[in-house]
């Protein structure tokens, strides 16, 4: 038995995880891979219960699972944290260490528009400090201050430790497909952030000596993404360059509820939507379930290889086709995609396409 941990989390996310459940039931059936899902409270309800977005004890006992699915959460809405309104992601990345978030990238053919660029990459992003003045301090609360009140300062914090491990990820990653890693930085500006950052990479770099391995400034890639975004295949960035650049590729690509994503250490996965939760569409069936089942798919690949189990690649792999062929269909389509399909819908559609095929 395979145990997953279940977040459903705030706005649409009850509804995406859902649809998720319902495509991995399928999969589970179909391969035997017994998943068991257990599922608990984070952000809102979790505040309403327990006064608090994310329990300690909830944070360490989903360290026993072999998989966590979390949905979107409506942090920028919740309390201050000495009220209760702790960063559920940020927690999981601090608490379980998932250094890596994994963002792929990739046209498909069924929504190409006219003009449209073809691409398939991967941003590997770094996770656990940078820019982010909530995980860059041990002690003393957040690395942003105001001396004076018209005065803010910021520090950003880039370890050799987390450029090393990030950049390993990414050679890893290339090693699987076509064998190409780029490095984004802005080196001329920051010289010393960026050139420990890219110092790691070169180290690792000698260690796969297949592997072409270029750099980009961060504010010239947005450029060669939107003009050939098929050259790359994967980019690996600190955190703030990757976090804005994913969501750009995401676009680009198609739409970012087409974006899987993952949280991962050595020793953890957590599958997660890169879209934000959308209070606005909330309980009316409209969201697209899309970027969970695909965040829940990387997750079985991530399990799979950790466990060294095929049959759960060879689910994860399944789920990306079904996705594809529900997609090619403009009447299975949901709302954001130009189509009427709702949210449970279109999760029992891409269910189904994963149970009539063996």
């Amino acid at each position: 038995m395979r145990k997953i941990l279940v977040l459903e989390g705030d706005g649409i996310g009850p509804e995406i995880v859902g649809a998720s459940i319902q495509v991995l039931e399928a999969v589970s059936a179909t391969f035997g891979l017994d998943l068991h899902f257990e599922f608990d409270d984070v952000g809102f309800a979790s505040l309403e219960k327990y006064g608090t977005t994310l329990r300690e004890e909830l944070l360490q006992r989903s360290k026993t699972y072999d998989g966590i699915i979390l949905g979107t959460q409506s942090h920028m809405d919740y309390p201050p944290v000495s009220e209760g309104g702790r960063n559920i992601s940020l927690g999981f990345r601090i608490g379980l260490d998932l250094y890596a978030n994994i963002r792929p990238a990739r046209t498909r053919r069924a929504l190409l528009k006219p003009g449209q660029k073809e691409m398939d990459l991967i941003i590997v992003r770094e996770a656990t400090e940078g820019f982010y003045p909530d995980r860059n301090m041990y002690l003393g609360g957040p690395s942003e201050m105001m001396p004076t009140p018209d005065m803010a300062l910021s520090i950003r914090k880039i370890t050799k430790q987390g450029s090393e491990r990030i950049a390993r990820k990414a050679f890893e990653l290339a090693m699987q497909r076509r064998k190409r890693v780029t490095a984004i930085h802005k080196v001329n500006s920051f010289k010393l952030t960026d050139g420990l950052f890219l110092d790691q990479v070169a180290e690792v770099a000698k260690e796969f000596p297949e592997v072409e391995v270029d750099d980009q400034l961060v504010d010239s890639m947005t450029a060669h993404l939107v003009r050939n975004p098929g050259r790359f295949d994967v980019v690996v960035a600190t955190n703030f360059y990757g976090d804005i650049l994913s969501d750009l590729a995401s676009e680009l690509s198609g739409s970012i509820g087409l974006a899987g994503s993952m949280m991962a250490s050595q020793t953890h996965c957590c599958a997660q939507a890169q879209h934000g939760s959308a209070p606005d569409i909330a309980g009316t069936d409209r969201a697209n379930p899309s970027s969970m089942i695909l965040s829940s798919a990387m997750l079985l690949d991530w399990m799979g290889h950790h466990l060294d189990d095929e049959s759960l690649i060879n689910a994860s792999r399944l789920i990306e086709e079904a996705i594809d062929e529900t997609l090619a269909d403009p009447a299975k389509r949901t709302w954001d995609l130009g189509g009427t399909t709702g949210c449970v819908e279109f999760g029992r559609l891409v269910a189904e396409a994963c149970t009539v095929r063996t």
